[in-house]
């Protein structure tokens, strides 16, 4: 492999555009469910856009904002705010062809021919890149990192033809990643389907049995509207059991997941809980809801549920994501949810025996789901480990 160049990155073959913050761009007002993506940091995940957290805004306004433009193999790096550094690589889908960024980011453009996209994205991924971004940037409050600091950043890269076959090889991770992700959308899709059918329209095996002379499910009155004749209304404590977090140490040598209120934050040496719900109990995720079916740690900032029955657990995790928990959460500066509102609730409980045929099909997704993540942090572990080598040549690759 040949030799390295090592200059600024601003002296790279690259067009470096900043957005558009004159009078036409885009406010809260102006935002849409659909349409244009007004690129934001949160809406970037793993390196991917994820678009269902991308704002939107029409055609019309998107045609008289002129910077900022974001096209296929584009980079948008996040230069302002607490996701200073994030950064992902514009892939057209049939959906998006283009998009726009918000005043916190700029799009990175390698230059045809000169450059490869692929290798220019894991370049600025990469762990050394990253540790000058880091250093590069000021500011306390608000961190940034100015665009003149961001061209003086050293690089070293490789040349063209060994920018294709690096940027190739990690680009086949991250494409593997991405199918096992739609494969787990897929699984989720069709557990959540199967749970609204069963349980919110009362489509449930044996149904049909059930029908008045016009052929309508029979009904009966309850505190939260019609349900099927043997259902009820139960209060959250008469089913499930919780408990509160522990504050928990992070440990490189843990074997076992640290759950946060945003999901897996570490490991953990210890375990305490075991094939259980967790819930975000404080903060921007307060509400949000992850499962694990193995031993874990869950931290101070979660909340842990669990059917009475110690099984069930499709089920539970359904019932509290259809329930939204967040809009249950008090306080005011930060969001706080508690046992006691929990134990509170009402919810339409299902003959046991339905929810227990019902977490025999439901499981099975699930246990899809868990493999697929399996897969995924291994796939991302090894293209962690091999980004660094082969990005500054360490390991040599042959054509």
């Amino acid at each position: 492999m040949g030799g390295l160049e090592n200059l600024k990155f601003g002296n790279l073959p690259i067009e470096i555009v900043d957005g558009d913050r004159g009078k036409n761009y885009p406010k809260k007002t102006d935002f849409m469910t659909e349409g244009v993506p007004f690129l934001n940091s949160a809406a970037i995940k793993d390196g991917r856009i994820d678009f269902d957290l991308s704002n939107y805004i029409t055609e019309d306004k998107y045609s008289l904002i002129k910077k900022g433009r974001v096209y296929k193999n584009d980079i948008i790096l996040t230069t302002r705010g607490n996701g200073v550094g994030k950064v992902a690589i514009f892939d057209v889908t049939p959906e998006y062809a283009e998009a726009l960024i918000n005043a916190q980011m700029l799009v990175i453009r390698s230059i045809s021919g000169k450059i490869d996209p692929d290798y220019l994205f894991y370049l600025i991924k990469s762990p050394e890149f990253q540790k000058q971004v880091t250093n590069f940037s000021s500011g306390s409050a608000q961190p940034q990192l100015p665009i003149r600091d961001l061209k003086d950043i050293p690089v070293s890269v490789l040349n063209y033809d060994e920018q294709l076959l690096v940027g190739n090889v990690l680009r086949q991770y991250d494409n593997l990643i991405e199918n096992n992700n739609r494969r787990i959308a897929i699984l989720e899709y069709m557990a959540q389907s199967l749970y609204r059918e069963w349980f919110v329209n009362f489509r449930y095996p044996g149904h049909a049995d059930n029908l008045d002379a016009d052929g309508k499910p029979k009904l009966i009155d309850s505190p939260l509207g019609q349900i099927p004749e043997d259902w009820e209304v139960k209060v959250f404590s008469e089913s499930f059991d919780f408990w509160n977090g522990k504050k928990c140490t992070k440990s490189e040598l843990g074997e076992f997941d640290l759950y946060g209120a945003n999901g897996i934050v570490g490991k953990a040496e210890a375990w305490k809980y075991e094939n259980a719900v967790i819930i975000g109990r404080v903060g921007a995720y307060c509400g949000a809801v992850e499962y694990c079916f193995n031993r874990f740690w869950g931290s101070d900032n979660t909340i842990i549920a669990k059917c009475k029955t110690d099984t069930n657990i499709s089920y539970l995790f359904l019932l509290l994501e259809h329930f939204n928990l967040n809009k249950y959460a008090g306080g005011s500066a930060q969001p706080l949810l508690t046992q006691t509102t929990l134990k509170q609730l009402k919810y339409i409980a299902p003959p046991e025996g339905l929810i227990n045929e019902f977490e025999k099909i439901s499981h099975k997704f699930y246990e899809g789901v868990v493999n697929l993540k399996k897969r995924n942090q291994n796939l991302k572990k090894q293209r962690d480990m091999l980004l660094p080598k082969l990005i500054s040549g360490q390991i040599a690759l042959k054509d």
